[in-house]
C-alpha cells in the first residue's frame, strides 16, 4: 500500500486528511445537536448542517475505496483529488470571507476553526495532488 501512495509520507497525508473529513462527517451528521450547541446555532439548522456533512461522508467512502479496494491503485483518480482540493480551497476562502469580512452570524462562540481547518486541508490536498500526480493523472 505504501508504494501505491509514492511512499509513507503521502500515505500519512492521505489518511490524516480523510480522518479529519470523517471527524467532520461524524460531528455534522451523527453529533448534530452537540455541533449546533458548540457554535450556538439554532436547532432548526440541523437539516442544513447534515446537508453540509453529507459530502464528507461520500468523500471518506471514496477514499476508503481508493485505499483498500480499487485494484489499479490511484490510476485515473484525478477527478476525486481535484474535487477534494477545490472543495477545501472554497471552504477556506468562504471561511475567510465569513469570519474576517462579512461577519454574518458572529456570536460569543464564533472562532477561526473553519479557516484554520480548511487551510490545513487545502495544503494537505494540494500536497496530495502534487505528490501523486504521476499516478492520479494517468
Amino acid at each position: 500500500m505504501i508504494e501505491k501512495f509514492n511512499g509513507i509520507i503521502y500515505l500519512i497525508i492521505f489518511v490524516l486528511h480523510f480522518i479529519v473529513y470523517a471527524v467532520y462527517a461524524f460531528r455534522t451528521v451523527i453529533g448534530t445537536k452537540s455541533f449546533l450547541d458548540k457554535y450556538n446555532i439554532d436547532h432548526s439548522a440541523a437539516v442544513m448542517v447534515r446537508f453540509f456533512g453529507a459530502p464528507f461522508i461520500a468523500s471518506v467512502l471514496v477514499a476508503i475505496y481508493i485505499m483498500f479496494i480499487k485494484s489499479d491503485g490511484l490510476t485515473g483518480t484525478w477527478g476525486f483529488f481535484t474535487l477534494i482540493f477545490a472543495q477545501n480551497i472554497f471552504y477556506f476562502f468562504i471561511g475567510v470571507y465569513t469570519i474576517y469580512i462579512n461577519k454574518l452570524g458572529h456570536n460569543e462562540k464564533t472562532n477561526s476553526e473553519g479557516v484554520i481547518a480548511s487551510g490545513i486541508l487545502t495544503i494537505l490536498s494540494a500536497a496530495l495532488c502534487y505528490g501523486l500526480a504521476d499516478k492520479i493523472y494517468v
